[in-house]
């Protein structure tokens, strides 16, 4: 079947003689080393399959040799392992005013990485076309060429049709609405391209990287906008139309006269976002233009912007408050540029979701800040990339077309 970023990806049942070689694999993306009387023990296949299907493995680079394991009379077997580092990822981060790309191994560790000043309102082609550029010259830096390429994650700040890598009606990405994203990179980069919301691939990349046992999680985004990224059960949950976790237009109580860029009254991101807690501290008297300067008024020990960071805490846990009835998360994780404020802004967001929650809903509980911090993104693009070309599927159509 054809995947909808224009890769072949065959079912395991049409892939010949390497049916199930994909599903062996999966066994070895621990980082284990193993046998392969250990790996007949463990799947029941006999060791001739075995054989064969970890000879094509390591012919595509995918797994090594890991040394030997200890012998009871005899030449000591071979042991094999994941190589990581037999293919790279490039993993871009396109924000309001930035673009973050890097190298990564198809374990999601960092080799190369730059950030780079640039505006989303530049439109796609003017964006893209400079992350080609300076992801093969990122490329050249880590000492890896296009060929080692395995795919490329991108996160936009904007609703995106996941399944064709399309943004839709993005708010503050004039020119971006339907283009063709995939289709533009591959002219250049001819691998998987795979595109998201920047919130879901932020909170694919902290859960991943710092919460691995917790499959029911919330990445909350505070910075220009608000969003979160909802993981349940394990699987990152896009919705019907990829708008799922858009908390930041959920009406808050106390912002009925508050009007947003929706056209709404009282959304949540009019209240609690950076440019609305800097406008309501411009109101008071305190000079703020934007989320940054609220930061800097935090951090010199403004009283009046310490308030109203922890009232924008309040407002958001309004509204995690029925995320957590209905949803149930073990963990909640709070991220994007606000949240470096770290406690003023958690204190408010706790004060009303223990409040206002039901009390089973968050026994276990968990409320923190991003340890990922400004990698969050980066890291979950890698992700993405990795789930989808190390799945059983594509690796047996990987070893097929090079045998």
């Amino acid at each position: 079947m054809t995947s909808p970023t224009g890769t072949d990806a065959a079912a395991p049942e049409a892939a010949g003689s390497m049916s199930r070689a994909g599903d062996l694999f999966q066994l070895l993306r621990d980082g284990k080393a193993r046998t392969r009387a250990e790996l007949a023990l463990t799947t029941g296949l006999a060791r001739s399959t075995v054989a064969s299907r970890i000879d094509a493995l390591m012919q595509s680079g995918l797994v090594g040799p890991a040394g030997e394991a200890s012998s009871s009379g005899g030449r000591p077997p071979s042991r094999f392992a994941f190589n990581p580092a037999a293919r790279v990822v490039l993993a871009v981060d396109v924000g309001a005013t930035h673009v973050n790309i890097a190298v990564t191994d198809l374990n999601g560790t960092v080799l190369a990485e730059r950030r780079l000043g640039q505006d989303v309102a530049d439109g796609p082609v003017a964006v893209l076309d400079r992350v080609v550029s300076e992801g093969t010259k990122l490329l050249g830096q880590a000492g890896r060429g296009t060929e080692d390429l395995a795919g490329i994650g991108i996160g936009l700040p904007g609703p995106v049709e996941h399944a064709t890598g399309r943004p839709v009606k993005p708010p503050i990405m004039p020119g971006w609405d339907g283009f063709d994203v995939v289709r533009h990179v591959q002219r250049s980069l001819p691998v998987p391209v795979l595109v998201d919301n920047d919130v879901n691939i932020m909170a694919l990349g902290e859960q991943t990287s710092y919460w691995p046992e917790d499959g029911n999680f919330l990445f909350i985004k505070v910075a220009t906008g608000i969003g979160a990224g909802i993981i349940s059960s394990g699987q990152l949950q896009r919705g019907a139309d990829g708008t799922a976790g858009d908390l930041g237009h959920v009406r808050v109580p106390r912002g009925d006269d508050v009007l947003c860029r929706c056209g709404n009254y009282g959304c949540l991101e009019a209240l609690a976002s950076g440019p609305a807690v800097a406008q309501s501290l411009t109101l008071q008297g305190v000079t703020a233009d934007d989320g940054g300067d609220v930061l800097r008024l935090v951090a010199e020990g403004n009283l009046q912007a310490i308030q109203a960071l922890r009232q924008a805490g309040r407002d958001l846990g309004d509204v995690l408050a029925t995320v957590v009835n209905l949803l149930n998360p073990s963990v909640i994780v709070i991220g994007g540029s606000l949240g470096q404020a770290g406690e003023h802004l958690m204190a408010g967001v706790r004060e009303v979701v223990y409040r206002r929650s039901l009390p089973l809903a968050t026994t276990h509980l968990r409320i923190g800040l991003s340890m990922a911090g400004d990698q969050a993104a980066i890291l979950g693009a890698s992700q993405m990339v990795t789930q989808f070309v190390l799945s059983p599927a594509v690796i047996e159509a990987t070893l097929q077309s090079a045998g």
